[in-house]
């Protein structure tokens, strides 16, 4: 937690003082009173703007920058893990996967920085931390896309086809595109008509919280929700056709279980569905993390403060990173699993050039 500078001068009225110090100086024969306030900023300001509560803007703000904590280091771990790991480069969703990873470890660790970069005095610091933040942010949004992309090809479209270049080409896609948008808007127009110091005002209080982020209002409404508006229609599209997917898997499932079933087999039964219906909820929560559709609670919070999808926002989407690192553990495991099985095997087994979880 760093400490933001922001000064307020007397003018008679009284002012709130929770979080912040005062002191008071004289200059040119008038005293002025300096108002040093201590504050956090809350992972929800990435895509909401609205005045919240300064007891509300605290909680949120420990729970986002422990979510971010816990997001960049297991992020990081899941980059350590691909580098290190053999025959990483044949299994595209893994790679998939880290990439995503790698653009959440930019934006946890450029949002921990947003406030620091705040109290410098060096202005170029805070547009290029803003800069860079939204850069990470567009990222993350651009490489969600990439994983709903994928499971179109994979699971929807066609299963066994060729892509030439097919990781390359994501690639480019996912880091080139959110560049090219962020240059464009540095280059075209005066970079810190955009960027700098944002100040974010709470709602009871005359206290205010500076951070490092998108200054104009119109520029992040028309950029930031438009786009992610794209990214979640089309990746919200390709989560329902799988889970209807999934749930067509279990009526089959349950069909067969009930052919012939006895009093034993039943129990057998009732197990086996509690058991793939616990395996298919881990499944979609694992998806929607990846596809980033739980940002969506952005589209409940515009326009007004709504505290319970704030919690929700914040707890969910801060924590991205360490949910991409417990379903990247897990495939990796499968795959192992399915590596070990196929040495023991006799059978040829037929691949393909795209891997699917």
């Amino acid at each position: 937690m760093y400490k933001e500078r922001s000064f307020t001068y007397f003018l008679g009225s009284p002012w709130k003082t929770d979080g912040c110090e005062t002191q008071s100086f004289n200059q040119s024969d008038e005293q002025d009173i300096a108002c040093y306030c201590d504050h956090t900023t809350p992972f929800a300001v990435l895509l909401i703007r609205g005045q919240i509560a300064a007891v509300h803007w605290k909680i949120l703000s420990y729970i986002s920058y422990i979510g971010c904590g816990l997001s960049a280091f297991f992020t990081a771990l899941s980059l350590l893990m691909y580098a290190f790991s053999r025959n990483h480069k044949l299994d595209y969703s893994l790679s998939i996967h880290v990439s995503l990873s790698g653009a959440l470890f930019l934006l946890n660790s450029s949002f921990l920085l947003t406030e620091w970069g705040a109290t410098l005095d060096l202005e170029g610091v805070c547009v290029f931390v803003a800069a860079f933040m939204h850069y990470s942010l567009l990222c993350s949004f651009t490489w969600m896309a990439m994983e709903g992309l994928h499971l179109y090809l994979m699971l929807i479209k066609v299963f066994n086809t060729y892509y030439k270049h097919y990781l390359l080409k994501l690639s480019l896609a996912g880091w080139g595109i959110p560049a090219v948008m962020v240059a464009v808007s540095v280059g075209v127009m005066d970079c810190k008509q955009f960027y700098g110091v944002k100040q974010m005002t709470m709602a009871d209080t005359n206290q205010t919280s500076s951070i490092c982020w998108i200054t104009d209002d119109t520029f992040f409404y028309s950029l930031n929700l438009v786009y992610f508006t794209l990214v979640f229609i089309f990746n919200t599209g390709i989560l329902m056709a799988v889970a209807s997917s999934i749930c067509k898997m279990k009526q089959v499932l349950q069909t067969t279980l009930k052919t012939g079933a006895t009093a034993k087999g039943k129990l057998w039964g009732d197990r086996e569905r509690l058991n793939a219906s616990c395996k298919s909820g881990l499944t979609l929560f694992g998806l929607t993390c990846l596809m980033g559709t739980t940002w969506g609670l952005a589209f409940l919070g515009s326009g007004y403060i709504n505290y319970p999808i704030l919690y929700l926002f914040c707890i969910l989407n801060s924590t991205q990173g360490f949910f991409i690192f417990l379903w990247i553990c897990l495939s990796a495991k499968k795959q192992r699993k399915r590596a070990k099985e196929d040495r023991t095997s006799s059978a040829p087994v037929r691949t393909t050039e795209i891997k699917s979880d």
